[in-house]
């Protein structure tokens, strides 16, 4: 005779706790972009483009990292 196998309904409350907050995907998107552009640097821009006051606050960042 084959043992009974008991399967568990999931409790409305199962998922609550496993959804990530906005910032948990924003943050790391966000540091990659800033990355990215940091490596990319002025070379990688399009001539006569962009905000001077971005470019200005990435190049402060990019002074005030070692290395």
């Amino acid at each position: 005779m084959p043992a009974r196998t008991h399967t568990r309904t999931p409790s409305p409350s199962a998922g609550v706790g496993t959804r990530l907050p906005w910032w948990a995907l924003a943050l790391p998107v966000a540091a990659f972009v800033t990355l990215l552009l940091l490596i990319a640097g002025p070379a990688g821009a399009p001539a006569g483009g962009g905000d001077p006051s971005v470019a200005h606050v990435l190049e402060e960042i990019r002074r005030t990292l070692p290395g």
